[in-house]
C-alpha cells in the first residue's frame, strides 16, 4: 500500500475517531430518573437501555478505530489480523477499520464474536 493510501485511511479513521468520540461523551440519555408515573419509568427504562446499546457499539466502533490507526503505524494495516492475508481494497475502502479479512468476519459472524474478542482459528 502506498504512503498516500495510508495516509488517506489514517485521515479517514482520524475523522472517525472524532466523530465517535463525540458521539459517547453525550451521555444524558442513560441518566437514571426517578419518577412516580409506572408508564414513565418503563419508557425511560426502554429508551436508557436503547442508549447504553448504542453507546456499547460506538465503543467498539471507537476501539477498532483506534486499533486501525496503530496498525498503521505499525505497517500492519490492511492484513488480517487473524490469517494475516492481505485484506481487499474494495474492503477496506467500505470499512477501514476492519481487523479481519472478509473470509475470517464471515467466520466471527457466524460464531457471533466481535473481531477483537476472537482467538486465532484457521480460515478455509
Amino acid at each position: 500500500m502506498t504512503k498516500i493510501e495510508l495516509r488517506g485511511f489514517r485521515n479517514v479513521l482520524g475523522a472517525k475517531e472524532t466523530e465517535w468520540q463525540n458521539a459517547i461523551r453525550n451521555r444524558e440519555a442513560i441518566a437514571i430518573e426517578t419518577n412516580s408515573d409506572v408508564l414513565d419509568q418503563i419508557q425511560h427504562a426502554t429508551e436508557r437501555e436503547l442508549e447504553l446499546g448504542r453507546l456499547q457499539r460506538e465503543s467498539n466502533l471507537l476501539r477498532d478505530v483506534r486499533s486501525a490507526l496503530r496498525r498503521i503505524d505499525t505497517d500492519m494495516f490492511g492484513f488480517c489480523s487473524n490469517c494475516e492475508d492481505k485484506i481487499s481494497p474494495k474492503r477496506l475502502a467500505a470499512v477501514p477499520w476492519t481487523p479481519l479479512c472478509i473470509t475470517c468476519q464471515e467466520i466471527a459472524d457466524k460464531e457471533g464474536e466481535h473481531p477483537g474478542n476472537l482467538a486465532l482459528f484457521s480460515a478455509p
